[in-house]
């Protein structure tokens, strides 16, 4: 990926995750532990790759070999996490479904099985070759596998009476991230089997473009959600006007 475009998106990513954590922090971490937990791993790992692309950048010896074991292994731990986030969406949206208990069990189980069982295949498939191989097409299938719960997602929110719109928006982002990430990982498998440096660049930028909306969005509904205190305004109103009447 372009050094000029990496740096940009790296001064707009890291303050969109920083405002995350703060507007999640002021009260909406209680409700959404995991997605604070998500941005931060994020945070983090996105500050630790950054002495081995320094290193990449300055032709460090075997710096290039550390700067991908550092990328897949952020990779695959944010990926985990992600997971975690969209099935407790899941869970969320699902509350008030008398079947709730057999979907989340189904839906737990049918995403915890492909994961395991796309790495498994990519693995030792491409077990004799550099980890990116194996590791690129796993995290695509995994991008279409949370894509398809986003949209299971989608459904049990609109279909819902009662809808939560922050939820609503929270998964839209989401699915823009998995939809994008899964068609760069798909051009960048191409871009291997072609050997052609600028569509594996492409696909690079169009995944960093996905992400970014996504944190866009994600931190407009946490900075416009009122806290905790707020929220009890109302309901302490209604009481106080409730004893004056008596």
């Amino acid at each position: 990926m372009d050094v000029a475009f990496q740096v940009a998106a790296l001064l707009v990513w890291l303050p969109l995750n920083l405002l995350i954590i703060s507007a999640l922090l002021r009260g909406d971490y209680r409700r959404y532990p995991l997605i604070l937990a998500y941005t931060v791993v994020e945070f983090l790992a996105a500050a630790a790759e950054l002495p081995a692309y320094w290193a990449v950048y300055r032709h460090t010896a075997q710096s290039e070999d550390l700067q991908r074991f550092v990328y897949w292994m952020d990779e695959a731990i944010a990926q985990v996490l992600i997971y975690a986030v969209v099935i407790a969406l899941l869970y969320r949206a699902s509350q008030k479904l008398a079947s709730r208990r057999v979907i989340r069990l189904c839906l737990t189980v049918g995403a915890v099985a492909f994961a395991g069982g796309s790495f498994f295949f990519h693995m030792m498939r491409w077990h004799d070759h550099r980890i990116g191989m194996w590791m690129t097409p796993w995290t695509r299938d995994l991008n279409f596998c949370a894509t398809v719960l986003d949209l299971v997602l989608w459904g049990m929110l609109i279909a819902s009476r009662e809808r939560d719109q922050r939820v609503l928006l929270l998964s839209g982002a989401l699915g823009i991230q998995f939809t994008g990430e899964a068609i760069g990982e798909s051009v960048r498998q191409l871009a291997m089997g072609w050997h052609s440096h600028g569509v594996a660049q492409f696909g690079g930028e169009l995944m960093v473009v996905a992400d970014l909306v996504r944190c866009y969005i994600w931190w407009r509904v946490f900075r416009t959600a009122e806290s905790p205190a707020m929220q009890a305004l109302p309901a302490a109103r209604v009481g106080t006007q409730a004893a004056q009447k008596q």
